[in-house]
């Protein structure tokens, strides 16, 4: 029976990869969930996590199998668009997976972490807080994860949950890897970001995993960014 699970959505690759092969390399059991079901440590699943009815089967499935200490909302999706031609059903798909999404996970992992008085870690975005152009549904996802991260922390706290969330700016993964590797977009990186350059996936994961592994019991309801410093870059 697998101790100490983390459940991850979007753990296939990217992002969601690294974290899992952080929390591996830390002791705890990642449940990685994708469209795909692909696992780069611990168990996998194939899960749509906007799927209600197929989160609350598989949570409950996993809970059987042993201890969740913890839930990872990786997931997500990007689409920028014009906002005067955005049309409603790009803006509800963005919405619904990187947003909808947390709140369904969240509350379907509640009564299990509220057993292991376990932590929810959100990944958010920089965009929370910024106005970027062509980019209206990611922007107002993330400010929704981070609003949501708020009120499960204020509410939850009694229950002995944690609700934490992680902001990354520019990071390389395999979906961006070509365009970051341009050299007007590294000059542009260059000048815009205090540490002149994109994060690594290995960066945030070892944020993520250290919240789990320090266990700062007191730490519940805010953003993280790590970003390189330039959100606050004038």
């Amino acid at each position: 029976m697998p101790d100490k699970q983390i459940i991850v959505t979007g753990a296939s690759k990217g992002i969601g990869a690294a974290i899992a092969q952080d929390l591996s390399k830390r002791g705890f059991h990642p449940v990685c969930l994708s469209r795909s079901g692909g696992a780069p440590a611990g168990t996998g699943h194939r899960c749509d996590v906007t799927d209600e009815a197929a989160v609350r089967s598989l949570f409950a499935r996993i809970a059987d199998d042993g201890p969740v200490v913890g839930l990872i909302n990786n997931a997500g999706l990007h689409e920028g668009s014009p906002s005067d031609t955005l049309e409603t059903a790009s803006y509800l798909k963005v919405m619904t997976l990187n947003a909808t999404a947390v709140m369904i996970a969240s509350r379907e992992v509640f009564p299990h972490l509220r057993k292991s008085k376990g932590r929810i870690v959100n990944i958010g975005s920089f965009f929370d807080k910024l106005g970027v152009p062509e980019n209206l549904s990611y922007c107002v996802s993330k400010a929704a994860v981070a609003a949501m991260t708020r009120c499960l922390a204020a509410e939850w706290a009694p229950h002995g949950i944690a609700v934490m969330n992680v902001a990354p700016g520019y990071v390389e993964t395999d979906l961006n890897r070509d365009f970051l590797a341009q050299e007007n977009v590294k000059r542009w990186l260059a000048k815009r970001v205090p540490m002149q350059r994109p994060g690594d996936a290995g960066e945030i994961a070892k944020l993520v995993g250290s919240l789990f592994a320090e266990d700062v019991a007191y730490l519940t309801g805010e953003t993280i960014y790590i970003d390189g410093g330039q959100g606050m870059n004038l």
